[in-house]
């Protein structure tokens, strides 16, 4: 706990110092309000004792600018002349405590310690509504559209719901944070949301990581081990992309809904679980019924309630929202958000995006890394969202305007686009391809077929 001792007079400046230090206490001291002012200027102090009366900036002028602060330290008024006006004047002023000198050394350290106390928990709750700040800016859904804001007045009205809902949409249309606003809004939300990426993981995992497992039930398995049903009792699951699950995990996952029991891997035990399916997939399922890879009865008990997410090409209203979102969670550290020309605006929102709402996101983050200026500009767009003469500006290193310039293939747009990232990124792949919008396993594909060197 860092301590700032603030008294005109140096003998009792000294005298605190060397006792508050022996309490295990990182104590500085300064002998007038100016010299205090500079010094918690440059060090976080989590407790200031300070002196009430002192020639030139007083106690209570002091604790005016120390309150004033974005993150003020917790004062400790003491004085050798008990003033009742001061006493009221600096507890207005929302000091900590107010004591009388000579003080008493464990009384002392008991208010010093309490003072540090309220510190901490003032701390923690600023770093608590950050995360809340930072929670809420992530959980945003841009809804200028009139098709966003009805699926929004479903999502009001099925969330504080049990039922399950399966959410249908395009990759990158924005279904995980669907899922994320209804367990938000629904009674459940005290409990845990335990998502899984049903496309992800091998079955034989798959099954381990939702019904969980018994100690012994396969090579590896040293303990035993709930799975996400079991660790979501109470909850929500969401099976994101379940239309790749296969038939045999797809009936175990019906048998919940069901019955709301399950057994582990390897296990006899049937164990009861109240979990709330939400379950998303780009996948056509009425079709997949049709063809036999998708069990019908499981379509039925999770399609209750369906919430079905347009394309971002069917709700441009929504782009110039989005654009600024992104602006506002990519930016920079130190540096203010940048803005986007009305003219690159105007182009984002005619662009096509066939990646949705993941693809503005991995453009805007890639611009705002490449761009040097504080504004995006048009030539600041990636080359496969540039106009054509813009690309064949870049690949001719002119600049400006080439009229009459034959325009590049695709091939040779995204091939110079790739060696760029590659060349912000000093080659690193995983970061390249998250600024492209693809996987690192596309990204080798592409190297390899434009025969880039790495």
């Amino acid at each position: 706990m860092r301590v700032l001792v603030v008294d005109d007079d140096r003998a009792i400046c000294r005298l605190l110092e060397a006792q508050l230090a022996r309490e295990g206490f990182a104590v500085a001291s300064a002998c007038d309000g100016e010299q205090a002012l500079e010094m918690t200027l440059h060090t976080k102090f989590d407790v200031v004792l300070l002196d009430l009366i002192m020639p030139g900036l007083s106690g209570i002028d002091l604790l005016r600018e120390l309150r004033s602060m974005t993150v003020p330290p917790e004062v400790v008024i003491m004085t050798g002349q008990p003033d009742v006006d001061s006493a009221v004047e600096a507890m207005k002023l929302e000091a900590h405590d107010y004591v009388v000198k000579p003080v008493d050394q464990p009384k002392l350290k008991q208010v010093i310690r309490n003072a540090g106390e309220r510190r901490r928990l003032q701390r923690e709750n600023q770093v608590l509504k950050h995360i809340v700040s930072q929670t809420d800016r992530e959980s945003r859904i841009v809804s200028a559209s009139p098709q966003m804001q009805y699926v929004l007045e479903v999502v009001e009205k099925v969330a504080p719901a049990v039922a399950p809902v399966l959410i249908t949409g395009e990759t990158g249309t924005g279904k995980g944070l669907i899922a994320k606003t209804l367990h938000r809004c629904s009674t459940r939300s005290s409990d845990p949301m335990m998502p899984i990426n049903c496309a992800g993981i091998q079955e034989s995992l798959l099954e381990s990581e939702l019904f969980g497992h018994e100690k012994g039930a396969f090579t590896g398995a040293q303990t035993s081990k709930p799975g996400l049903f079991e660790v979501s009792d109470g909850g929500t699951v969401f099976l994101d992309e379940i239309g790749e699950m296969s038939s045999t995990m797809q009936a175990k996952v019906l048998q919940v809904l069901d019955e709301g029991q399950l057994r582990r891997v390897g296990g006899t035990k049937v164990r009861r679980v109240d979990v709330r399916v939400l379950a998303a997939t780009n996948r056509d399922l009425k079709k997949e019924v049709e063809a036999g890879t998708f069990r019908e009865d499981l379509f039925y008990r999770l399609n209750v309630v369906r919430v079905q997410l347009p394309p971002l090409r069917e709700r441009r209203e929504d782009i110039p929202g989005l654009v600024e979102l992104y602006l506002e969670r990519f930016v920079l550290p130190g540096q203010e958000p940048k803005t986007i020309s009305p003219r690159a605006l105007q182009y984002l929102c005619e662009y096509s995006w066939p990646g949705n709402v993941r693809e503005v996101s991995n453009v805007i983050e890639g611009v705002v890394l490449l761009s040097k200026g504080n504004t995006i500009e048009l030539e600041d767009l990636p080359a496969g969202l540039k106009p054509a003469e813009l690309i064949a500006a870049d690949a001719n290193g002119a600049g400006g305007d080439l009229d009459g310039a034959e325009p590049l293939s695709l091939a040779e747009v995204q091939r110079l686009h790739i060696i760029r990232t590659l060349d912000y990124t000093k080659g690193k792949k995983a970061q390249s391809a998250r600024i492209l919008g693809i996987n690192v396993k596309t990204l080798n594909n592409k190297i390899k077929r434009y025969s880039l060197a790495t």
